[in-house]
């Protein structure tokens, strides 16, 4: 009989748990959590053979410097047009490690960070070297984001909790840029299917969907010690999830996906809508409660229009200034991104060129440059305040989720 109790028992135990967990999907995301949060990120020296593939009027080599497990959330090299070396690298995780002279050490975070729903560090600021963190965040049922300040792991601003369960922090972005006297910050609204979560870009309460400005002279406080918060205020809305933020000579341009289709470039400017979720040119995941599908002109809407919009999507993840050589060949403004998906014109991860007009205020030509198809294209390698680096032969260098980062080299140009 007693063989018998045991083998009931434990069906019997296996069939609350699934039942339990399938009925409370957040409570088997946090034992998955509390696994996986503890694994090491690793980073190596590890060159690969160079590959080369053809773009319009040039070039492009590749070849992998180093092998990281993670997804990156930040990289800075400061030495610029200097040799590349993996000792002067720091390399920030998603999963919240710092990898620096190859020594992975945890970022000193809150207890309330998570890796839950796609989660986890989104962005690295620096301000007279005190770094800061931008994190999904979790406490009870309350999921929302917040900035820690990582000298002392404190919660210096905190949004307010999401108000659905359908939550993909994938769409939280985010970036960062150096501007003047504050540091600007993208946040997205970091939904796939949820319509209370994607109106928040629209919401002037919220800070979800939107750039914000944070003051240096308020981080000076939080560092002085003289300030326990820091006061952000709105600079744009109507965002979905801004991926990448950069600046050209004053001017700010901002990279994110859309839904189905609609990845856009857009130029931002102080107090301007650009319109998520009202219009896009991407489609629905699913049909709102009307039924309606969006409304493509931004500008018919009252909305800012992108400079660009990618039809089908690319899944576009960061934007930098073009490297010198480049700007020297096409002697106009210059742009470059990456993606982190291809489509169904031509597979593949890829490099993404924006030439602009002289105002900077239209896109003249874009190239798609495809490099490997098995290449989720992350992030550049930057300088602290997330200024392209370039080292001393003009090579730049890139970050592939969960593969390494990768030297490339503009060669063979067209006269």
């Amino acid at each position: 009989m007693k063989n018998f109790y045991l083998p009931f028992f434990w069906v019997l135990s296996l069939i609350i748990t699934i039942g339990y967990t399938y009925e409370n999907p957040e409570k088997f995301d946090f034992i998955k959590y509390k696994f996986k949060k503890y694994s090491q990120s690793e980073a190596k020296i590890e060159e690969g053979p160079n590959q080369i593939v053809k773009a319009n009027s040039f070039s492009v080599e590749f070849s992998k410097e180093i092998s990281l497990s993670d997804r990156t959330a930040f990289i800075v090299h400061e030495k610029n047009n200097s040799n590349f070396n993996i000792n002067n690298l720091d390399i920030y995780t998603q999963k919240g490690f710092l990898i620096k002279s190859s020594k992975t050490n945890k970022l000193n975070l809150t207890k309330s960070f998570t890796t839950i729903e796609n989660g986890g560090v989104k962005s690295i600021f620096i301000h007279n070297g005190n770094k800061f963190a931008f994190v999904s965040s979790k406490k009870e049922k309350c999921f929302y984001a917040s900035i820690i300040f990582l000298n002392n792991a404190k919660e210096i601003f905190r949004t307010k909790c999401l108000p659905d369960k359908k939550i993909n922090y994938n769409g939280l972005g985010s970036s960062h840029i150096h501007h003047k006297d504050s540091i600007f910050l993208s946040v997205g609204a970091p939904e796939v299917e949820s319509h209370e979560i994607a109106k928040l870009a629209q919401d002037e309460d919220s800070f979800f969907g939107k750039i914000i400005e944070i003051k240096k002279n308020n981080l000076d406080e939080i560092i002085s010690d003289t300030a326990v918060n820091i006061v952000p205020k709105i600079f744009t809305y109507g965002h979905r999830n801004p991926q990448g933020l950069t600046k050209i000579n004053g001017s700010i341009f901002s990279v994110e996906h859309g839904p189905k289709g609609g990845d856009e470039l857009n130029k931002i400017i102080k107090n301007k809508n650009y319109g998520w979720p009202k219009v896009s040119y991407g489609a629905k995941y699913l049909h709102d409660i009307n039924n309606q599908t969006y409304k493509i002109s931004h500008e018919a809407n009252q909305f800012e229009e992108p400079l660009f919009a990618l039809v089908p999507s690319v899944g576009i993840s960061t934007v930098n200034n073009c490297p010198k050589i480049l700007k020297q060949y096409y002697k106009k403004p210059c742009l470059i991104a990456l993606s982190l998906y291809g489509n169904k014109l031509r597979p593949g991860r890829s490099m993404i060129i924006y030439l602009l007009n002289e105002k900077m205020n239209k896109v003249h030509s874009i190239e798609k440059i495809y490099l490997r198809d098995d290449l989720k294209l992350r992030h550049f390698v930057t300088s602290s305040k997330n200024e392209l680096y370039e080292d001393i032969n003009g090579n730049i260098y890139v970050s592939a989720d969960k593969k390494g980062i990768y030297k490339l080299s503009f060669i063979d140009f067209l006269n």
